[in-house]
């Protein structure tokens, strides 16, 4: 018959006893989700910035599920603003039937300056 070993809960995280002392019992995420280019990104940010909160985030096993959260929450949101400022910039398909280089000129300005405001209102913060 296979022995329990001692568990303790505190703070949020699980700790199992091995030896003399009291380990985090870290488990695997079970969320497939790709955490992508955003939710790389943030991790990088708070790795280096945010030491603390990472730590809290990978010792209760939350890291993985914020990141892929986050990074579905940047595309959508990189998208809707992509698509807003071209129409108001009036960036259409008709642009890039008549001028393709214009056009791909026009995107790229576009996509760049959305990616700044997804940097600026959801990963350095």
């Amino acid at each position: 018959m296979k022995e329990l070993k001692p568990r303790i809960h505190e703070n949020g995280i699980d700790y199992i006893l091995v030896g003399d002392y009291y380990l985090p019992d870290l488990k695997l995420p079970e969320d497939n989700r790709s955490i992508g280019h955003w939710g790389r990104l943030h991790k990088a940010y708070l790795k280096m910035y945010r030491p603390a909160i990472y730590s809290e985030l990978v010792l209760t096993c939350k890291l993985h599920t914020v990141l892929a959260d986050l990074n579905e929450q940047a595309m959508e949101r990189c998208d809707l603003i992509t698509r807003q400022m071209a129409q108001a910039e009036g960036v259409s398909e008709q642009m890039k039937a008549e001028n393709q280089m214009l056009w791909v000129q026009s995107m790229n300005s576009i996509r760049n300056r959305a990616e700044e405001i997804i940097k600026h209102e959801l990963i350095y913060v």
